[in-house]
């Protein structure tokens, strides 16, 4: 059980205080903390987050909409297997909008800090090629850099709540699992392709390096089925 992290108790919660708990307990679903299967508690969880079983009760209602967590009757509460459906479905949204803003990048250029801060990103990925939190946190900067170069950041935040469970099989197929090295190197072909002002190899690139989770998701599946639900 990760770290315990004290909030004010005694008062009603706050719509603060079931935020933070709502946040802590996705973080820790994605980021594999808490992994497929894992039975909570809300006394633990209240225990841990020092307060009532209310604003826990409210985080875990939300976090069983997201599909993270489930309710078994008679059984009780579990971290939900990991989605081949919520994976696909991410990636369809990341799809629809990623695309567009990659190919306006390339179409009509980003500014040097933008094309800057993507080096920076796949620098941050090389230097953390073990480290699947660091090497994913570079990543979805290597991301949301180009929206916000395109004037789009905000869409990030879409992109955001739909790609939990398509996280969920990144931290779980980090470094094993997902060829690192090509991913690594299709975003350097990605900006090369921006930097070159070429839409449609941008594009195609960005297309077929949102459709490795898919595979790695699948694939994982196969072999951890407690893990993956194959619900498509």
């Amino acid at each position: 059980m990760p770290l315990k992290q004290n909030l004010p108790c005694g008062a009603a919660p706050t719509p603060t205080d079931v935020e933070t708990i709502y946040q802590t307990i996705r973080t820790d679903i994605i980021r594999m903390r808490l992994r497929p299967g894992e039975r909570l508690s809300e006394k633990e969880l209240g225990l841990r987050f020092g307060t009532s079983r209310t604003p826990v009760r409210e985080a875990i209602v939300r976090l069983v909409e997201d599909g993270l967590i489930e309710v078994r009757p008679q059984r009780g509460t579990y971290v939900a297997r990991i989605s081949l459906q919520a994976v696909r479905r991410a990636r369809f949204v990341r799809s629809a909008l990623e695309l567009a803003i990659i190919r306006e990048a390339a179409e009509h250029g980003v500014s040097e800090a933008v094309l800057e801060e993507a080096k920076r990103a796949i620098a941050g990925q090389e230097n953390a090629r073990l480290d699947p939190e660091q090497f994913t946190t570079a990543d979805d900067m290597f991301h949301r850099t180009f929206a916000n170069g395109v004037g789009y950041g905000d869409i990030w935040s879409v992109v955001e709540n739909q790609k939990a469970q398509f996280d969920r099989i990144r931290f779980l197929s980090l470094p094993n699992v997902t060829p690192v090295d090509h991913l690594i190197e299709q975003h350097r072909m990605i900006l090369s392709a921006v930097e070159a002002r070429d839409p449609d190899r941008a594009e195609n690139t960005l297309r077929e390096h949102l459709s490795i989770v898919v595979g790695t998701a699948t694939a994982l599946m196969r072999i951890s089925p407690d893990l993956v639900l194959n619900d498509v």
